[in-house]
């Protein structure tokens, strides 16, 4: 088991490519990983068992994995099912991140079980959650890691622009475990922003392994003055 004393105050960079997208393919992610290892990154997120195991043979650092897929009867899609869960703990994973938000999980199953099969792998477990009290309820069931990943992504949960400071610095003060800061962190500016929250470590995606939205953000500013 990975010592997560080795993540605090560090960037983790989640690295992750639609189908629909020109960089999606293990390969391709696998290089965009070891680059941001070279950079500096302590860990990396990735998405599919596919991405991980090609990420897992290129770089040595801590590896958060999950899978999302979607099912009709839920709006949960990050490792929503025992079946998921089940693959990420075949995986070379060191951290599986699931929904632990309170909406109805496909098939009626439940978030207690899912975390127990997952502590029962020996592998760690990282709450994505959108809200406070979704936070407060992921320590108390056991999760190793809360991470502000579903703030503003859930119906409930509070539209913003950039990163949801506030709740990561609500959760720092009341939790005992690590919080990730995570969501919409598009600039250093942001970053600053969310460091004085304290927050244990920090994730950051499309802002360094998108070219595609980071070029459209950049073109579409452009625009503006035409």
């Amino acid at each position: 088991m990975i010592d997560l004393e080795k993540l605090r105050g560090t960037l983790i960079v989640s690295c992750q490519a639609l189908p629909d997208e020109p960089l999606h393919g293990s390969d391709i992610m696998a290089k965009m990983a070891l680059a941001c290892v070279l950079g500096g990154a302590s860990a990396i997120r990735a998405n599919s068992v596919v991405d991980i195991n090609a990420i897992r043979k290129v770089v040595d650092v801590p590896i958060i994995g999950l899978i999302k897929k979607d099912y009709p009867d839920s709006e949960i899609y990050i490792t929503p099912t025992k079946n998921e869960v089940l693959e990420l703990i075949n995986s070379s994973c060191d951290i599986i991140a699931i929904d632990a938000t309170n909406r109805r999980r496909p098939n009626g199953e439940k978030l207690e079980d899912l975390l127990k099969l997952i502590k029962d792998s020996g592998k760690l477990a990282m709450a994505d959650v959108s809200t406070f009290e979704e936070g407060i309820m992921a320590e108390r069931m056991g999760f190793d890691l809360v991470s502000t990943t579903l703030s503003g992504y859930t119906s409930y949960s509070k539209k913003l622009i950039g990163p949801d400071v506030k709740l990561v610095k609500r959760l720092v003060k009341k939790l005992n475990i690590g919080v990730i800061a995570e969501g919409r962190i598009s600039s250093e500016r942001d970053l600053k922003k969310v460091m004085k929250a304290k927050p244990f470590a920090v994730v950051i995606g499309s802002a360094i392994t998108r070219p595609l939205l980071i070029t459209k953000k950049y073109v579409d500013t452009l625009k503006k003055y035409l």
